[in-house]
């Protein structure tokens, strides 16, 4: 019996250390640069840019891309649509109550450190759509970091929204750091996986019931 309760005291304590552990990503992204690391504790382990396949590994995969026959080339699947912004207008309105709730539930146990975006918007093609999105980034932005900085740790916050009628797209660079610890992220995942899985699946079903776009 004895042998029995230490085991499990064990492995409670194993649970609770892994549960305190402080997890996190760290990215750096802006035109074609994409720098992304993962923390675990104390370390960190570079995850992009991939380290660059050698010689070898290059012509092993040109010679199985060659063996592939072109039904098998045919039955590939089609890229996952790429979310509209009212579609991520949706998802926002959809997951923000619950996951509020979780992360009021955490005592802000969430670290963005560092917290620096710069959000510019392309209005060459519609000028009045991105003037109007303008308004609405700027909006979202002042009225929900207050919110955000109550419930997580910001510590320097910086986000800046511009408009660029010259430019067709939006363009997104910065540099953010997340971290948490692993039993805040599984009672935010508690919280807020079933709505989000609900939303993605009725996303999913929209995007296929869609008509194909016109091949040009």
């Amino acid at each position: 019996m004895a042998v029995v309760l230490w085991i499990l005291g064990v492995l409670l304590a194993l649970i609770v250390l892994l549960c305190l552990t402080r997890i996190g990503v760290h990215a750096i992204f802006g035109g074609e640069v994409l720098l992304l690391d993962a923390k675990v504790g104390w370390f960190r382990i570079h995850i992009l840019p991939a380290k660059e396949p050698n010689k070898k590994e290059k012509e092993r995969g040109k010679e199985t891309e060659k063996a592939k026959n072109p039904e098998e080339k045919a039955a590939k699947k089609p890229p996952f649509p790429k979310p509209s912004f009212a579609d991520i207008k949706d998802a926002a309105s959809t997951l923000w109550p619950p996951l509020k709730r979780a992360l009021d539930r955490t005592r802000r146990g969430l670290r963005i450190d560092p917290l620096d975006l710069g959000v510019t918007i392309g209005g060459s093609e519609d000028p009045a759509s991105a003037a109007q999105l303008y308004g609405e980034l700027n909006a979202a932005v002042w009225s929900a970091m207050p919110v955000l900085e109550r419930l997580l740790v910001i510590p320097s916050p910086h986000i800046h929204v511009g408009i660029d009628f010259n430019e067709p797209q939006i363009k997104l660079e910065g540099e953010v750091g997340i971290t948490a610890r692993v039993g805040t992220l599984l009672a935010v995942g508690a919280t807020v996986g079933f709505p989000a899985l609900k939303w993605f699946l009725q996303y999913k079903k929209k995007k296929e019931q869609q008509p194909p776009e016109p091949k040009t």
